[in-house]
């Protein structure tokens, strides 16, 4: 959810800065058929009756793997600027929902806060006593009066920042000198913007 989110921020953001959207045409994305194969696998877990028909740790152990192929995606192509803050942000969702038996742990207050039901089947977050790296669990949430409300946590946050920035840098920001050098890590005065392209 929260990548969906950052793809119009981080547009938003580089055209507002100057950067031009047709530069998203000439960035590749080595890998990208493993993380919408992930992705897409994710979707229909959680959207669908389809778990429940699995034995019991079969759901959580595709969650898990599943999550795993988005990661290795993103390692691939970790040389794009603002990509190594979605791998922070996916290693602490991963590493929360490995340490918790392959489910997301969230409270029932965020649950409540979000309008969520806490017995809706199997879902990517569970409300567990005493839960293992509490800190890095859905323990935030969106409340229920505003779109898209739902329960996330730290990692998510920093897949939205890290996503943004990325697609905020490949349409370029030259009129943002210090968020240019952030991404780039290179001076933008010297080197003009250019598309974010891999070999």
């Amino acid at each position: 959810m929260f990548v969906l989110i950052a793809i119009p921020i981080g547009v938003l953001v580089g055209l507002l800065t100057g950067g031009r959207i047709e530069r998203l045409s000439h960035w590749q994305f080595h890998w990208a058929w493993l993380a919408v194969a992930g992705l897409a696998i994710q979707v229909v877990l959680f959207s669908t009756s389809v778990a429940d028909a699995f034995p019991p740790g079969v759901g959580a152990a595709i969650y898990v793997a599943s999550t795993g192929m988005v990661l290795i995606a993103v390692w691939r192509n970790l040389a794009v600027p603002g990509l190594a803050v979605v791998a922070i942000g996916a290693i602490s969702n991963l590493a929360a929902v490995v340490a918790n038996g392959g489910v997301m742990p969230t409270t029932v207050e965020a649950l409540r806060t979000a309008g969520l039901a806490s017995d809706a089947g199997f879902s990517n977050s569970a409300v567990l006593v005493d839960p293992a790296l509490a800190p890095l669990t859905d323990i935030f949430a969106i409340p229920a009066a505003f779109p898209l409300a739902n329960v996330f946590s730290i990692g998510d946050v920093l897949l939205l920042i890290g996503a943004a920035a990325m697609l905020a840098g490949i349409c370029g920001c030259p009129r943002v000198p210090a968020l240019d050098r952030l991404l780039r890590g290179r001076s933008a005065s010297a080197h003009p913007p250019v598309a974010a392209t891999l070999s």
